[in-house]
């Protein structure tokens, strides 16, 4: 019988989450087993739109020790402490004790990073790609990595010094009618918006952005597009998909991957604030009723999954 772990699952389509055993999965083809010390949570997590085969091991936010490597891995070793990208398969999945990460979509951990979880809140985010369950303050970073300017950023007034700290040139009430969001951004420059990052992607937010776009500009959504591009003015609206495992990302993020390590040693992509919830694997079931209920706000929630 293969070893075991502790596995946070849905036992079948609509099932509630609960705390199994499932295999060590063993490492292939340019793949590392590693120990997962922390897991982060995404809002993504509670919608669990991804998972089409049950039992499912949710999850994609992983740091964690290399216990294994797999064939033709070169640039890691035994004891290694890293950060990792996971996917939407059970074996790759973040919320168990121990998963299979893909090398070019891992990164070694710096050693000035001090603590067990502050980077995993990254993760979800190391590509220039805008993913479905981002964390919003790494789309500031990497707008400012990619030399982006002005970078309004939107929120509650309670997190203005949180996403200026994290490189956004300007700060607006998120709670601003259309129309005061607009002449607000008037008043910051009289460039035309050509990219406006939706986060929420509700309809009502979707109309607003859609509305502060110039011609030719490109609304990027989290959810499905529900405004409707209009041909003369040339806007486009597109939800963003991410993970560096789609064929379409995986050029861009094996370059991005391989900068995660010296960029968070230099400082230019910043941790995280975090949380960690008790009780191991069974602390994010009610981490994810938080996020659903919307509870959490300028802060990552993150298990220890060893604590199980």
């Amino acid at each position: 019988m293969s070893p075991q772990q502790k596995a946070l699952m849905v036992p079948e389509k609509q099932g509630k989450l609960e705390v199994g055993s499932r295999s060590i999965p063993k490492p292939g083809t340019g793949e590392l087993l590693v120990k997962v010390q922390s897991a982060a949570l995404n809002p993504i997590d509670y919608h669990m739109v991804f998972l089409k085969h049950y039992p499912a091991v949710p999850g994609v936010d992983i740091a964690g020790i290399v216990e294994e490597l797999g064939e033709g891995v070169e640039n890691f070793r035994k004891g290694d402490k890293v950060l990792a990208h996971g996917a939407f398969n059970n074996d790759k999945a973040a919320f168990q004790q121990y998963t299979l990460t893909v090398a070019s979509f891992t990164a070694k951990k710096p050693i000035v990073i001090i603590g067990g979880s502050s980077c995993v809140g990254l993760v979800s985010e190391l590509e220039l790609a805008f993913q479905p369950h981002l964390n919003r303050t790494a789309v500031i970073q990497l707008a400012r990595l990619s030399g982006f300017y002005p970078i309004i950023a939107t929120a509650s007034p309670s997190n203005e010094d949180l996403v200026k700290s994290y490189g956004a040139t300007h700060f607006l009430d998120r709670h601003l009618p259309g129309n005061e969001l607009k002449a607000a951004i008037s008043k910051v420059t009289d460039s035309s918006i050509g990219i406006v990052y939706d986060a929420i992607s509700l309809p009502e937010t979707q109309l607003m952005g859609w509305g502060l776009l110039a011609e030719n500009g490109t609304l990027i959504l989290t959810h499905d597009v529900l405004v409707k591009e209009d041909e003369n003015k040339g806007r486009k609206a597109a939800r963003a998909f991410g993970s560096p495992h789609a064929p379409q990302n995986q050029e861009l993020s094996r370059s991005s991957w391989a900068m995660v390590e010296k960029w968070l040693s230099e400082g230019t992509i910043q941790p995280n604030k975090y949380e960690v919830l008790p009780n191991g694997l069974e602390g994010i079931i009610g981490g994810l009723e938080r996020l659903k209920n919307g509870q959490v706000s300028g802060t990552k929630l993150v298990a220890h999954p060893q604590e199980t």
